[in-house]
């Protein structure tokens, strides 16, 4: 367990599960439903799976570039620490498991499944295609409100999908930050990315703009629903977190791109978790 957990980076979890949270809880206070343990547990279920096969399915695709590129070599099927078809056969595990757990949620999050499981599996060949690939990663972390909203509602609403677009544009932004680190590399083998495609100077800039958008959509639904103080005190976190990152980075400074790429943004998720929760129990 420890080798498959150290394989998918669990910890990276901390960006889209937080939302999915938000989706879910602001499913069960907008439309009046009960809470229900057994769908909190296979919402849960769906984000992990899905979190884990995108993971797995990406070390499995990339395991002779990683084994190219210094800073990754250190990873778990170049080091033979997982065998490929160990991180195939948990992808597609992983994959059966996400679907099971969608049939026993609701028929619609059923028919969504195999859609859902492509936008998060098919990031791993957009760099080798498109410097959109952020935007593909972003797209399917994005998933996760939506997706915990209509397990609670079975039907879309505007709220959520305001949040899955925050998610979005946080997620490319970031990781635009973080491909900041391989930005030769990636050049040099005929990978794209928005730094390999565009420079540092100009990577970060389009980060900023996709984080000024995410803010945005945060804001949004100020204009949909009820919120109280708590909401406000999460945006700030939120906005200030955002600005943080991108003070410590740099085009010449490199060195706190981790702490810019992990903390900060594992920070920003939950706080801004913990923040709306607490506007729910506030309105009551």
């Amino acid at each position: 367990m420890k080798k498959y957990m150290s394989l998918v980076l669990f910890a990276h979890s901390i960006f889209a599960l937080p939302f999915a949270i938000i989706g879910f809880f602001l499913a069960v206070t907008m439309g009046l439903f009960h809470f229900d343990w057994l769908l909190f547990v296979l919402m849960l279920i769906c984000m992990v799976t899905a979190r884990n096969s995108a993971m797995a399915f990406n070390r499995y695709l990339d395991r002779d570039i990683d084994a190219l590129n210094a800073r990754t070599a250190v990873r778990d099927i170049p080091s033979g620490r997982v065998a490929p078809r160990e991180a195939l056969i948990f992808t597609i595990v992983n994959c059966a498991i996400f679907i099971v757990a969608t049939y026993f949620i609701n028929p619609l999050c059923l028919f969504l499944a195999p859609i859902a499981l492509f936008v998060v599996l098919f990031y791993s060949y957009m760099k080798r295609i498109s410097p959109l690939c952020h935007l593909v990663l972003g797209l399917g972390l994005g998933l996760a409100p939506v997706g915990a909203y209509l397990a609670v509602a079975g039907q879309f609403h505007i709220v959520p999908i305001f949040f899955g677009f925050s998610v979005l544009t946080w997620v490319s932004g970031f990781d635009i930050i973080y491909a900041l680190q391989d930005e030769s590399f990636d050049r040099e083998h005929g990978l794209h990315s928005i730094p390999a495609r565009f420079g540092a100077a100009k990577a970060l800039q389009i980060s900023t703009l996709l984080h000024v958008l995410s803010f945005v959509f945060v804001l949004l639904p100020l204009f949909y629903i009820p919120v109280s103080w708590p909401y406000y005190v999460g945006l700030v976190c939120y906005g200030g977190l955002l600005i943080y990152q991108h003070r410590i980075v740099s085009p010449t400074d490199l060195s706190k791109v981790d702490r810019a790429f992990m903390t900060t943004n594992g920070i920003a998720s939950v706080v801004f978790m913990f923040c709306f929760l607490l506007n729910l129990w506030v309105l009551g």
